[in-house]
C-alpha cells in the first residue's frame, strides 16, 4: 500500500460564544481549521485533522500547517501509510519541528491502517477502553458571575467536567475558584487552567490561598522552569499543558516531580504515535491525564477520544471537545457527539468519522 494522493482544505470554525484566553488576555471567535486526504493506491482513505486554538495561544497556526504539509509532501506520498513510524521519521527529517503541521498527517495513516486492520484506532493501538469518557467545558470567562453562567450553560448539556480559565489577577483568580467550588456540584471534575497567565508569586499567592480546597491547577507559569522554582512551595495538584510538547518534557516533568497530571495536546505534540510515548511515560509515573483536541471538528475530538480509550479509566480524567463550542459541522451530525457530558468510542474501523467534502470547499492543495 502506498500514498497516492494528499489532498488538504481549509475550512473556517466561528465560535458559537466569543471566547477570552485565561485572565480575559486574548479574544477567539473563530478556528482555522485545515483537514487532510489521504489517498493511496488500494483506494483506501484516510483523514486528518489540525486546528490551532488561533494562531496566538502556542507556537501553531493554520498557515504554517499547510505549508508545513506541502514542504513535507514529497517525502511523504509512496511510502505506506500503515508503517506510522517510517511516516514519523520521514517528517522529521523533511522538517525538523513544527509538530502541529505533522499531527493530521500522522492521523490520517492512524485512520488508514485501523481501516486495513478492520479495527478502531484505540483497538489498534491496544486500548480501547468503552467507558464513555467525560468531556470537559471550557469556560472562557473573566468574572464570577461569567463563570456561573458559562458552567451552567454547560451543565445543561449534560457535562460533568469543567476546565476554568484563570489567570492575570491574584484577588480575582482567588474569588472565582472559591466561588466555583462553593457551587461544585457532586461527582464533578473541575480544573483550573492558568494558560500560563501567572508570574511567580502571582502563582505561588493564588495557590497557597487555595490549598485548603485541594483543587488542580493547570500550566501556572510559563515555563517548565517556573513551575520547577515553585513547586516545593506549595501543595497543590499541577498538570501541565502548554510546556508538555516533545517526549524530553515529559521525560523532565516525570523525572523531577513537576506534575501530576499531564494535559496531552494531539496537535501540540505532533499526534497519535507521538503522544501515545507519553500516554505510557504518565502511567509508568504514576501520572493521569486530561486528553485533548487543540481545537475543530468532530474529527479532531474524535483523534483525542481514540488515546484517551488506550488509557485506563482510573488514569484518564476527561477528554477535552470542541464541537459544542463551532457552529460548523462538517461530518452531518456523524461520529462520536455530546451524550449527557460524555463521548462513546466509535466502533467503525479506522478513525470512525469522515466529513462531508461537499462541506469542505475547494481544496487549497494537492500533492501527487
Amino acid at each position: 500500500m502506498k500514498i497516492e494522493t494528499i489532498t488538504v482544505f481549509q475550512v473556517d470554525l466561528p465560535l458559537e460564544h466569543p471566547y477570552w484566553l485565561s485572565g480575559g488576555r486574548l479574544k477567539f471567535e473563530t478556528l482555522d481549521a485545515t483537514l487532510v486526504r489521504l489517498e493511496t493506491d488500494t483506494g483506501l482513505v484516510g483523514w486528518g485533522e489540525g486546528t490551532p486554538w488561533g494562531h496566538t495561544y502556542v507556537p501553531a497556526h493554520g498557515p504554517g500547517i499547510r505549508a508545513g504539509i506541502e514542504t513535507m509532501a514529497p517525502f511523504i506520498l509512496g511510502l505506506d501509510p500503515r508503517r506510522v513510524l517510517d511516516v514519523e521519521r520521514a517528517m522529521d527529517l523533511a522538517l525538523p519541528g513544527h509538530l502541529y503541521a505533522k499531527s493530521p498527517i500522522d492521523m490520517a495513516c492512524w485512520d488508514i491502517t485501523g481501516q486495513a486492520a478492520g479495527l478502531p484506532i484505540a483497538d489498534l493501538m491496544g486500548g480501547g477502553s468503552r467507558t464513555p469518557r467525560p468531556i470537559a467545558s471550557s469556560v472562557g470567562a473573566k468574572t464570577v458571575e461569567e463563570t456561573r453562567d458559562v458552567m451552567e450553560r454547560y451543565r445543561k448539556r449534560g457535562y460533568i467536567a469543567h476546565s476554568v480559565k484563570i489567570g492575570g489577577d491574584v484577588e480575582r483568580d482567588i474569588a472565582r475558584v472559591r466561588d466555583v467550588e462553593s457551587i461544585r456540584q457532586p461527582g464533578e471534575i473541575v480544573l483550573y487552567d492558568v494558560n500560563r497567565g501567572w508570574t511567580r508569586q502571582q502563582a505561588l499567592r493564588v495557590m497557597s490561598s487555595c490549598e485548603d480546597l485541594n483543587v488542580m491547577f493547570e500550566q501556572p507559569c510559563e515555563t517548565l522552569d517556573d513551575i520547577a522554582a515553585i513547586s516545593r512551595l506549595h501543595a497543590s495538584p499541577v498538570s501541565v499543558d502548554e510546556s508538555l510538547v516533545t517526549l524530553q518534557d515529559a521525560v523532565r516533568i516525570a523525572h523531577d516531580g513537576l506534575a501530576q497530571i499531564f494535559g496531552i495536546k494531539l496537535n501540540r505534540v505532533g499526534g497519535l504515535t507521538k503522544a501515545a510515548r507519553m500516554r505510557d511515560i504518565a502511567l509508568a509515573h504514576g501520572i493521569d491525564m486530561f486528553v485533548m483536541a487543540t481545537g475543530g471538528t468532530v474529527l479532531a475530538d474524535t483523534e483525542a477520544l481514540h488515546l484517551a480509550a488506550t488509557i485506563p479509566d482510573d488514569h484518564c480524567h476527561a477528554v477535552w471537545a470542541c464541537q459544542d463550542m463551532i457552529t460548523v459541522d462538517v461530518a452531518g451530525g456523524r461520529g462520536p457527539r455530546n451524550v449527557d457530558g460524555h463521548l462513546h468510542l466509535p466502533e467503525a474501523p479506522g478513525l470512525g468519522v469522515h466529513p462531508d467534502e461537499a462541506a469542505l470547499g475547494d481544496p487549497v492543495g494537492e500533492y501527487a
